[in-house]
């Protein structure tokens, strides 16, 4: 195993199609990017037990955190606390992508989820769980 991973990050966001692709999972945190479409959203959310940093590279959309509502575009960064509702929409005309960081890891592995739908039946089946060591 390669002792480092580096990428340009924000290109590879921004080649990537899919809602949702984990690029890598250690034990304490994990490196997701996303694409939300025109219209589209991440869904409302909690994690318990998991802090989360989002960092938009283009578009623009809406975060909610905890009932608090602002605009978001390329270079801002939000972060949400564990336990805290929130969710991202996208209110441009344009794709709206981001990485994130979760703390300790969210999801699957590896997980690719080409949509919003596909991600959440992947959650609500148990199949998108993050390792446990």
């Amino acid at each position: 195993m390669a002792s480092m991973t580096h990428v340009t990050i924000a290109t590879v966001a921004e080649q990537s199609p899919d809602f949702r692709r984990v690029l890598w999972t250690g034990k304490n945190t994990q490196l997701v990017i996303m694409t939300i479409p025109p219209g589209g959203e991440i869904g409302e959310e909690v994690h318990e037990d998991t802090d989360q940093i989002l960092t938009f590279v283009s578009g623009t959309g809406e975060a909610m955190v905890s009932g608090e509502k602002r605009k978001v575009a390329q270079g801002d960064l939000v972060v949400v606390p564990a336990g805290r509702k929130h969710n991202f929409v996208n209110t441009g005309d344009n794709p709206l992508i981001l990485y994130t960081v979760y703390g300790p890891p969210e999801h699957a592995d590896g997980a690719v989820h080409r949509t919003r739908e596909e991600a959440d039946e992947a959650e609500e089946s148990g199949r998108d769980e993050p390792p446990t060591e």
